[in-house]
């Protein structure tokens, strides 16, 4: 079981490795105090499909170096939206009119945006 601290970790490094991947419009939220499914959202979003399964397909492969595999996955067959589950955080990655029509921020919009170097 991670602890908060962990999580938050986990999530920043999730958005080291989409940042390198050159993800846009990187957000990570804390929504710890909002659900119980979760401690972090982070959502970023792709130019292409091809970009958008390659992020997902690295955010993988780095992670599983370090024994941390996703419990589960979803949206590789379309690659408009992309759902990594961490269990302490989900990672989201879309293309973006995807991204504008569902509107993740405005739903989680009383979540805490935790700042990044990527996003300050």
């Amino acid at each position: 079981m991670l602890t908060e601290a962990d999580s938050e970790t986990l999530a920043r490094e999730i958005v080291k490795i989409l940042d390198d991947r050159k993800a846009k419009d990187i957000k990570l939220l804390r929504v710890s105090d909002k659900t119980v499914m979760t401690d972090y959202f982070v959502i970023c979003t792709g130019t292409s499909n091809t970009q958008i399964k390659g992020i997902a397909g690295e955010l993988e492969y780095k992670l599983s170096e370090r024994g941390i595999t996703p419990i589960h996955t979803d949206g590789y067959d379309s690659g408009k939206w992309i759902v990594l589950d961490y269990a302490h955080v989900i990672v989201h990655i879309f293309y973006g009119e995807d991204r504008d029509f569902y509107k993740l921020e405005k739903l989680w919009g009383d979540a805490t945006e935790i700042p990044t170097q990527i996003n300050e």
